[in-house]
């Protein structure tokens, strides 16, 4: 919470994931949302056509967000893969996952999974979430 420069009291119960969100099969676990969305292809899809760069990732181990799936709604994106077709990437001379680098006109996105890694990357390979991040931040390669 002090990394992220939230204020003491203003968050009664700190969790690691917001589980008040889940759509199950068609019913609302909370009465908190009103409604839920089933899709983020149309946002991805108008994002794409934008002049920007996105990083998306994910644990090879989450049993919440398979990286399967994520690989599935990326390709109904259409984009092309210019690069790193699912090749190993590596921290420490360690393999630390596998990436996919997709193109569009100015339109770039990264598809990066965490080797070991579950459904809050960043909790189970931090090094590898921080190597990945910075070399993406600063334009080069994962």
């Amino acid at each position: 919470m002090k990394a992220l420069n939230v204020r003491e009291g203003t968050v009664e119960k700190w969790s690691l994931c917001n589980l008040d969100m889940e759509y199950n099969y068609g019913v609302r676990s909370t009465s908190s949302y009103e409604f839920n969305v089933q899709s983020s292809v149309v946002f991805h899809q108008k994002l794409s056509k934008r002049n920007c760069r996105a990083l998306i990732f994910s644990g090879d181990h989450d049993m919440m967000v398979p990286h399967v799936g994520t690989r599935n709604w990326i390709s109904s994106l259409n984009l092309t893969i210019a690069d790193s077709n699912w090749d190993a990437w590596y921290v420490n001379g360690q393999d630390a996952g596998y990436k996919t680098i997709y193109e569009r006109d100015n339109y770039s996105l990264a598809f990066v999974t965490l080797k070991g890694a579950g459904h809050t990357a960043q909790e189970f390979m931090p090094e590898e979430c921080f190597e990945m991040v910075k070399r993406w931040f600063s334009h080069r390669p994962i």
